[in-house]
């Protein structure tokens, strides 16, 4: 099977994710993924042991290795736009945490 199709379905995915962090459309995000997820399981599927490029050309297992490149770039894009909104959520549910925390200790004592 061409699993190059694959690959650039993937890629073109990565790309949609990058726009969708630019953007903080977290749900278009995780769609995304899990799309992402499913092409990722289908070349598992394909090739369990990791091997897709067994049977590639020259230029295509090329090809392949440009696209992982494009895909890692744009991985570490999306981190860099995820990483803040994920580091402020935990503040805010360590604040929440804390909150409740202290309501159940010393709610008996207040009005």
């Amino acid at each position: 099977m061409d699993i190059l199709p694959l690959f650039d379905a993937m890629c073109d995915l990565s790309n949609g994710m990058v726009e969708a962090a630019q953007a903080n459309d977290w749900d278009r995000l995780v769609a995304l993924e899990h799309e992402m997820a499913d092409i990722r399981a289908e070349l598992m599927r394909i090739a369990p042991d990791g091997r897709q490029a067994a049977d590639l050309t020259e230029a295509d297992a090329a090809r392949k290795a440009s696209l992982i490149t494009a895909m890692l770039r744009n991985d570490e894009e999306i981190r860099r736009h995820v990483e803040p909104w994920l580091a402020s959520t935990r503040k805010l549910l360590g604040s929440a945490q804390r909150d409740r925390a202290v309501r159940s200790a010393y709610g008996a004592f207040g009005p």
